[in-house]
């Protein structure tokens, strides 16, 4: 009965491997066809977009060929319905258009057609004008339609379009021989037809495109359309346009993909018949004995029993030999490990949930609710902090000291992690003792200092920038211990670094006065400060963010809120750091007075 179901797995396991192999191989499969067909598909709108960019730049030049272009495109546009244009003209004797030609000559023999500019035929009789704008719209459509014939375009034509995009007015369209020029749908449109596109979404996307980005080519199933500007004639954009035909090109090439696919696959199918020969011969066969004390381990957790049944075989020089041994040894090793495992682990459990509890403690210490005073409307403030480890010893502070007073702080603890934590709680609440009856922030932070000099046997410091706005007249009062400089944005200008005057950072000497500077805000002034971790955001390459980059991502968002304002400084800070790990905690707040 044992043998049998040692036999039932290992057949399940060979089962195993042979569909695990022929899900791989659909999938390969199927991956390089979607794979190919969209490159082709890639190649094939590429190779479009070049050879239609060619085409309208032919299409212009033939145009432009004429110095009078600009007279003549509004001629056509302005006398469609007078005109009596030949289509499709060869340049050969016995056309109309030839005749017209000798019949210009004869009334104006100096008058070169070819190179006659504006001023040239604003001074002909308006007969002799639009005899020379017949003759050039013949020569122009039949050079069009060598271009169109040359570079096998399904459709080719120029079109004049308000900036509405509501309508397509067609200046020339290119033919192939025995076409049926008409304005009927799939006919080749004459000089004069308006197409409405009112309601046609795509084609006026498409249009508007090709004026934003000088061309623009977009694809529909198997047709490709491409318009390309030309320029803007009296408020009107003139776009030369073109329609391919992709449907046999795509069809080539998806037959191509699969030939292609299923002969890789055809290729895998027989590697992977071989590999499972080898598989079976020479490394299956062997391993069902191991396996069998492998699943007896598992189930038992004996490695005595193991090491029995492993004897035998372990005493081999080959690879399964050596798999044996190895095994045995490691049941052996497992055993001495568990325990260890057992008591690192809760160790480390109830390390986690400490740390976990302390980070939520620390989180709401801090001012979360925002706005906090929503029925202030003289000013708006944001701060967030983010630690660079579970705790940190960077925080946020702000308060009303009385309806007409309040204080902003931000400090930075050195040190990181629960050291730096439990300093940083320390020092929120002397300062609120220390702001009690105060309104100096100078005199605030000589108490704090004095009450952390007279209690600090661990030598820790803290910068500390404390702030008190007088929110009646906007006069911030203010004190730095050492902390990093403010930005101030003034109402009509940008962020900008004000150096203030620094003090000694707290804990570092008992009785240093700090002094007290002013900032006199106006309405849609705003205040931003922060801590190092900002301009010393490091980047994979070891750069530092600095200081001339926090002010292009602070002036990248100068014009938000408060918050919108930390959001985008946060943003660029992600995208300059990267996967890099964060070196410090970062903390900012943002100050937005309104008066």
């Amino acid at each position: 009965m044992k043998g049998k179901t040692t036999m039932k797995h290992y057949r399940s396991l060979f089962f195993l491997v042979s569909i695990l192999l022929l899900i791989s191989i659909l999938l390969t499969g199927t991956f390089t066809y979607i794979s190919q067909a969209r490159l082709a598909a890639e190649n094939v709108e590429a190779q479009t977009e070049a050879d239609a960019s060619v085409v309208a730049e032919e299409v212009e030049l033939t145009l432009k060929e004429y110095p009078a272009w600009q007279w003549l495109i509004r001629t056509w546009r302005d006398r469609s319905e007078t005109l009596f244009v030949e289509y499709d003209a060869k340049f050969e004797e016995g056309t109309r258009t030839e005749a017209k030609v000798q019949l210009l000559r004869m009334h104006q023999p100096e008058f070169q057609i070819r190179y006659a500019d504006e001023a040239d035929v604003a001074a002909l009789p308006e007969e002799d004008q639009n005899l020379y704008a017949e003759i050039t719209y013949s020569w122009l459509t039949t050079r069009v339609n060598e271009i169109k014939k040359t570079n096998e375009v399904d459709f080719l034509f120029c079109v004049l379009t308000d900036k509405d995009y509501q309508e397509q007015f067609f200046l020339f369209s290119g033919a192939d021989e025995g076409a049926v020029r008409g304005r009927h749908y799939e006919q080749v449109y004459p000089l004069g037809h308006v197409v409405s596109v009112a309601d046609n979404a795509y084609q006026q996307e498409a249009m508007r495109s090709a004026v934003r980005k000088s061309a623009h080519l977009i694809s529909s199933g198997k047709y490709a359309d491409y318009y390309a500007y030309n320029g803007e004639i009296d408020g009107q954009y003139m776009l030369t346009g073109m329609t391919y035909n992709l449907t046999a090109l795509m069809e080539d090439i998806d037959d191509r993909t699969w030939q292609a696919t299923l002969w890789a696959v055809s290729y895998q199918v027989g590697l992977s018949v071989l590999f499972l020969t080898s598989i079976f011969l020479f490394v299956l066969t062997p391993l069902k004995t191991v396996q069998q004390n492998i699943r007896l381990y598992a189930e038992t957790k004996d490695s005595t029993a193991v090491k029995e049944n492993l004897e035998d075989i372990s005493k081999g020089t080959t690879e399964i030999g050596l798999l044996s041994q190895d095994f045995i040894g490691m049941t052996e090793e497992i055993e001495q490990h568990v325990q260890r495992i057992k008591t690192i682990t809760a160790d480390r459990e109830r390390l986690s949930a400490e740390l976990d509890l302390a980070a939520r403690i620390q989180a709401k210490s801090l001012p979360s609710k925002f706005p906090p005073f929503p029925d202030r409307t003289e000013f708006d403030i944001y701060a967030s902090m983010d630690p660079a480890k579970e705790v940190g010893g960077d925080f946020y502070d702000f308060f009303l000291i009385d309806d007409d007073h309040l204080a902003l702080v931000i400090a930075d603890v050195s040190g990181k992690g629960v050291p730096a934590a439990l300093f940083m709680m320390i020092s929120m609440i002397l300062i609120h003792n220390a702001a009690e009856g105060e309104t100096s922030p100078g005199r605030m932070l000589e108490k704090m200092n004095h009450k952390v000099c007279s209690h600090n046997p661990e030598e820790m410091f803290i910068t500390v920038w404390l702030g008190i706005l007088q929110i009646s007249t906007g006069r911030l009062t203010a004190a730095s211990a050492g902390h990093e400089y403010p930005a101030l944005k003034k109402a009509n200008g940008s962020f900008e670094m004000l150096r203030d005057k620094h003090g000694l950072v707290i804990g570092a000497m008992d009785g240093v006065p700090f002094r007290d500077y002013v900032i006199e805000m106006a309405p849609g002034d705003k205040l931003f400060v922060y801590t190092d971790g900002l301009p010393e955001a490091t980047n994979g390459k070891e750069e530092l963010l600095g200081e001339d980059r926090m002010l292009q991502a602070l002036r990248k968002g100068e014009n938000g809120t408060p918050q919108e304002i930390l959001e985008t400084v946060n943003g660029e800070v992600r995208d300059f750091v990267g996967e890099a790990p964060q070196f410090d905690d970062l903390t900012m707040l943002c100050l937005h007075y309104k008066g």
